[in-house]
């Protein structure tokens, strides 16, 4: 009798344990948080977003006559100044060619002539540094190169990458009807390119001063119950509110 009691109750201990077993397990399951979506990012933004991060300016200035600078080259080196001196990190380097062809003494003059260009519009001398670099192709003109780090915006990877086949030999990336790797990269890069403070992508900028003398008079005319808006008109033509409606 106390043989049949215990063949019983072992399977029935064992049902009981894997019962509770199976409980546990689905308790686990039920916690787990369920996620769906492409792992391929779909949006221009995921794939190349804008970032700020430093990077290198510069600008040629290519030797002329005997080592003078023209006109039109200096009104391009007292704005690449005046952006060293707002945005510009370290110091400003004054790059000279070194190799063959290349003609010393014109590359000194210019050399010298943008150093005291630079001090005269107010970049410290400690700051200016000469250093040579190698002319890779000597029949081509070795301009001297003014450049220096700051803070821009450019997209974090880069263009021109097609990971994927526009054809049809991925089918699976066919019909997903997605747009491929490098849509809207050139556009992003161009546009990151253009900005003139980087800071303007992170956040606006503070309310400027609010002009007193238009606002006194507009803040009059409708006190008097006068409309406050400009009229402009051209040529005889009628206004603009007329054309564009009220």
């Amino acid at each position: 009798m106390i043989r049949t009691l215990r063949k019983v109750s072992r399977p029935a201990v064992r049902a009981a344990g894997i019962g509770a077993l199976a409980l546990s397990l689905g308790a686990c399951v039920g916690n787990r948080a369920a996620t769906t979506g492409s792992i391929y990012p779909s949006s221009v933004a995921a794939r190349h977003p804008i970032v700020l991060a430093d990077a290198p300016r510069s600008l040629d200035v290519f030797v002329t006559g005997i080592g003078h600078i023209d006109p039109r080259q200096a009104d391009d080196v007292d704005a690449f100044l005046l952006e060293y001196r707002r945005y510009g990190r370290g110091v400003l380097v004054i790059e000279v060619p070194r190799g063959a062809q290349v003609p010393g003494p014109a590359v000194a003059r210019t050399a010298a002539s943008l150093r005291e260009r630079a001090v005269s519009r107010g970049v410290p001398a400690r700051e200016l540094v000469v250093a040579p670099y190698a002319v890779a192709n000597p029949a081509v003109t070795a301009p001297v190169r003014l450049s220096f780090q700051r803070m821009q915006a450019k997209v974090s990877g880069a263009c021109g990458l097609w990971p994927q086949d526009l054809g049809v030999s991925d089918a699976g990336f066919d019909l997903r009807n997605e747009s491929p790797w490098n849509y809207g990269c050139s556009t992003r890069s161009n546009f990151a390119s253009q900005v003139a403070d980087p800071v303007d992508l992170v956040r606006g900028r503070q309310e400027g001063r609010i002009d007193t003398v238009t606002r006194t008079q507009n803040i009059e005319s409708l006190r008097t119950g006068k409309d406050p808006s400009t009229t402009w008109k051209q040529d005889g033509q009628a206004s603009v509110r007329s054309q564009v409606g009220q």
